[in-house]
């Protein structure tokens, strides 16, 4: 779809951060979605407890250029985690449950193996269990329904003993589901729309997905092949996989929920602490999430958030006070690679800590003089300012769209660069390598594919694409 580029950003509220901030914001959330292909984007920046921010950007709906409003909702995919934490966290403040209990004491006929895995465990994906959905399509396995799919689940293997190990799965939030619909006498839905979205006086969130009337909803697109066009997406949100994801809301909507949480009207402060600190594994390691959250960073600018199909996010900084929520309607979009950016804007020190900050302002360099010499670029950039090393993960994301959209000799630059700053990673080689494969430079592409495997022999797409390239 061409034009959505220029599709009027409209500005539907801004409570204050300052004139230059919320400029220099709005130029960088601009930037991202050109680069990204962004149809629309809603942003609510919350400081001290009040939404000091909040903006819509970019149309809603493409065929009739609908606008982004600040009632527009977007699909939050897996953030709706967070808020079946949040419930979870309730019912044991109630005294209904406790945390450490396996899941058995509360559900019934549930295979040997899974009787043992604790309620924490189901929270923070430590539980070892069988994965009901396939991740990279939302499907179940090959059953025709979903309780042909609970059937199946049941009789597979644990993947690893309870504790021993992260690994996310939607298995788990679908036990949650049902532990909330036996312990709060009502379905988990009921149970979260009253503890959680009227309490924090969310008016325009729900549930449901394509085949609910959802008022306001912007659609969902996904990137075609070529990197540019947009495809309409089919959000599909079973209601057994509600617990997990299937949560609709405005930016609005969830920085005050935000604001509630924090404040205490939906749990004690203990109980915020205990839902933000990150799980243990059976040999004392820290595993990724806490209770329902994933830990984004622990020191410094401690971070927490929520973050449902690489379109939508938020993270809260609990030390400073601070919370960014960015809801869009592309997947693939990753607006968890922005927030730090957005941050930092109000948290200088933040350019320090994450380079998401000089990955962007690389960028705009290179718009005025070209992608020649990006690490000295790159150097002159940083001695100024301080600015943290771009990261692999941002510097990749960079080059593959710029792959995806046909600027290969620009992928390349962007993709060498990220094989200077980080030459032992295996990662970084085999992206090159993708680069100059797909510019038709099959030396370099072999020569990288082969590094790649010296830092990692199980890299399994370098050694089938040798076998293409170079068979010997």
């Amino acid at each position: 779809m061409k034009s959505i580029l220029h599709a009027t950003f409209l500005m539907i509220g801004m409570l204050c951060a300052t004139p230059a901030i919320a400029d220099d914001v709005d130029q960088y959330v601009k930037s991202e979605m050109r680069d990204r292909h962004i149809p629309g984007l809603q942003l609510a920046v919350v400081k001290g407890g009040k939404i000091v921010k909040l903006k819509s950007y970019g149309l809603a709906e493409l065929p009739h250029a609908i606008p982004v409003t600040r009632l527009s909702v977007f699909s939050i995919n897996s953030a709706t985690k967070s808020f079946t934490g949040v419930a979870v966290m309730q019912l044991a403040q109630q005294g209904k449950l406790e945390l450490a209990a396996p899941v058995s004491r509360y559900l019934q006929d549930l295979p040997a193996p899974w009787q043992t895995v604790t309620i924490t465990q189901l929270l923070n994906h430590t539980s070892g269990l069988p994965d009901i959905v396939r991740q990279q399509t939302w499907q179940v396995g090959a059953a025709a329904n979903w309780d042909a799919a609970w059937r199946q689940v049941q009789a597979m293997p644990v993947d690893f003993a309870p504790g021993e190990r992260f690994r996310y799965n939607q298995t788990n939030y679908l036990l949650l589901g049902k532990v909330i619909d036996q312990l709060a006498g009502m379905p988990f839905v009921g149970f979260i729309r009253e503890g959680q979205f009227d309490a924090a006086g969310m008016r325009h969130t729900g549930y449901g997905d394509l085949q609910d009337v959802i008022p306001h909803k912007a659609p969902s697109y996904r990137l075609d092949a070529d990197g540019k066009t947009l495809k309409l997406m089919v959000d599909d949100f079973p209601a057994v996989l509600r617990a997990g994801a299937g949560i609709n809301a405005s930016a609005e909507d969830v920085a005050r929920w935000i604001i509630a949480l924090q404040k205490g009207r939906l749990l004690a402060p203990s109980g915020v602490r205990q839902l933000w600190q990150r799980g243990r594994l059976g040999d004392g390691k820290a595993a990724p999430w806490g209770l329902g959250w994933p830990v984004i960073r622990d020191q410094p600018y401690r971070a927490v958030g929520g973050i449902g199909g690489a379109r939508s996010a938020f993270y809260i900084y609990p030390d400073q006070d601070l919370a960014i929520v960015i809801l869009t309607n592309l997947a693939g979009a990753q607006p968890e690679q922005m927030i730090d950016v957005v941050a930092a804007h109000f948290l200088p020190g933040l350019k320090t800590v994450n380079g998401s900050y000089a990955t962007y302002r690389l960028r705009q360099q290179v718009q005025a003089g070209g992608f020649a010499h990006l690490d000295q670029q790159l150097a002159q950039l940083r001695r100024g300012g301080g600015l943290a090393l771009p990261s692999e993960d941002d510097l990749n994301a960079w080059g593959y769209r710029l792959l995806k959209a046909g600027s290969t000799a620009q992928a390349v630059a962007v993709l060498g660069l990220t094989a200077q700053l980080y030459p032992e990673s295996f990662n970084a080689h085999d992206s090159l390598a993708e680069g100059h494969e797909a510019a038709g430079n099959t030396e370099m592409a072999v020569r990288h594919y082969r590094r790649s495997l010296e830092f990692n022999a199980g890299n399994t797409h370098a050694t089938e694409r040798l076998r293409v390239l170079s068979p010997e």
